[in-house]
């Protein structure tokens, strides 16, 4: 099982980083390890003191598949959920400055705290999906589907020119605007449509 995450998908998460606006999905992987499950908490790292959250809904793979033409890619996942991609900001400035790979600014462990998964069909439109994320109790990022530079069957079609999907793969789709620093103490809650799906502390 891997993780697939897709970076720089809102514009405004785009513009609050200063980043470069991509021209085709920008992807990078994450181990099994970073996974966090069943509201695990997560333990902020001792080679950091910038840790971000950043908020995102979750595709879980359902077949193999690979080259997948963006028409057929609805069939490729039944499930969706939400997840953190956490990132060491201050490692992550470091190795940009250095043009050195940054997966270990967002691959660490515990890096990806994921929700259950829900059936898609619970939900009325996927290209029109509200989402968000509480800290401590404040909405701190809100993000509707609609905002993504490319939608779920684009990506997934996308990055599966360069990587066969598995059954089991997870796909994180992309924060919206808001991302910030966590703190031990913190608790962080995600929602999708309303529904509370995730929720766990910082120690």
């Amino acid at each position: 099982m891997k993780i697939l995450c897709i970076g720089r998908n809102y514009a405004e998460h785009i513009a609050e980083l200063n980043n470069e606006r991509p021209s085709e999905p920008v992807i990078f992987l994450k181990p099994d390890t970073a996974i966090l499950r069943d509201n695990e908490p997560f333990y902020y790292p001792e080679f950091s003191s910038d840790i971000h959250h950043e908020v995102e809904i979750v595709l879980k793979i359902n077949r193999i598949g690979k080259n997948i033409e963006t028409k057929f890619a609805h069939k490729y996942y039944d499930e969706i959920g939400i997840g953190i991609d956490f990132t060491a900001r201050d490692l992550q400035a470091k190795l940009k400055e250095k043009g050195l790979p940054w997966e270990k600014a967002k691959a660490f462990n515990g890096s990806a705290p994921i929700s259950g998964f829900v059936p898609k069909t619970q939900f009325e439109d996927l290209k029109n999906l509200n989402f968000h994320l509480d800290v401590k109790g404040e909405v701190r990022q809100k993000g509707n589907t609609s905002m993504m530079l490319w939608n779920f069957d684009e990506i997934i079609a996308e990055v599966s020119r360069y990587f066969t999907l598995k059954t089991g793969d997870l796909i994180f789709t992309g924060t919206p605007a808001g991302v910030g620093g966590v703190e031990i103490g913190d608790k962080l809650t995600a929602f999708i449509e309303g529904n509370e799906m995730l929720s766990f502390e910082i120690k």
